[in-house]
């Protein structure tokens, strides 16, 4: 009995890629764990609320206050750990859409081909051709400053990329001898899609999504620091660091925001990386 208790975490740890027992890909794991559990128990947790004004003014990091209070007497680390679900919810969900309407596109355009794959590609070329952070920018400002605007100012920068990854895997894989066997036996297009290329291309996306987390998660920042995203007194992260650049002295208004920010991105884009290695060994090796 002793030695199946022994066995079962090494079993456990067996199951895991090997990129990610990497020291690096465990950590960086580790971490974004953290974040995600935050993200859904953090509004919960926080020792005082994130919106309420009763502390004392730029108090620094101590015993009461462990981060310290803004120029509003708001408990800065709570306001960070209610900000891990408006900034890393917000930049899960904006990398789950990205990736499910450039996927669907590039399979499209993939699989079909002719005028379909000219037209989806042609307009994919025009979303890249601007400046991802400008174009976002633009976006968000026509459309208003709020959350949901940045998302969506955010989404449409963001698909172009898996479009163009997830063409150019089903243009090889539409001419394998696998999916022309089932063309052969009757498989509809929409079938041959699902159970011939989409198990294919799953895994090389994901891992894209992995590591793009970390960039979701600093460009929603990034237009909220701009004044186009979170309207106060939404406590997301870059509106935080936003509010902090008019008070250089008080460093931990603006600091912790910013570790936070860094860390999330550091942590996916490793994580990314040990996905990567795991499905791709021999690019890993070279």
């Amino acid at each position: 009995m002793a030695e199946t208790r022994r066995s079962l975490p090494s079993r456990i740890w067996r199951a895991i890629p090997p990129g990610i027992r990497a020291p690096l890909g465990v950590v960086s794991a580790v971490i974004a764990l953290v974040w995600v559990v935050l993200c859904l128990i953090g509004p919960q947790i926080t020792p005082h609320d994130p919106l309420a004004q009763n502390l004392p003014l730029y108090q620094p990091p101590g015993v009461d206050t462990l981060l310290g209070t803004d120029e509003l007497g708001r408990d800065v680390f709570s306001r960070i750990l209610a900000g891990a679900q408006v900034t890393v919810g917000l930049a899960l969900l904006l990398v789950v859409m990205s990736m499910v309407v450039g996927s669907v596109l590039g399979v499209v355009a993939g699989f079909f081909g002719r005028w379909v794959d000219e037209a989806i590609m042609r307009f994919t070329d025009l979303v890249m051709a601007f400046p991802t952070v400008i174009l976002a920018m633009v976006t968000a400002a026509a459309l208003g400053a709020s959350l949901f605007n940045a998302v969506l100012a955010a989404l449409i920068v963001s698909w172009p990329p898996y479009a163009r990854v997830v063409r150019s895997m089903v243009l090889s894989l539409r001419h394998q001898e696998y999916v022309a066997s089932g063309r052969l036996l009757g498989f509809s297009p929409l079938k041959s899609i699902g159970v011939d290329i989409l198990p294919n291309v799953a895994g090389p996306t994901l891992v894209m999504a992995s590591a793009d987390i970390g960039t979701a998660a600093l460009l929603l920042s990034g237009l909220s620091f701009l004044g186009l995203g979170a309207k106060p007194p939404s406590p997301e992260w870059g509106a935080m660091v936003s509010s902090a650049v008019r008070h250089f002295d008080k460093w931990w208004m603006g600091v912790f925001p910013g570790l936070a920010i860094l860390t999330v991105v550091i942590c996916f884009n490793f994580l990314g990386d040990a996905l990567r290695d795991y499905f791709d060994p021999k690019g890993a090796t070279r």
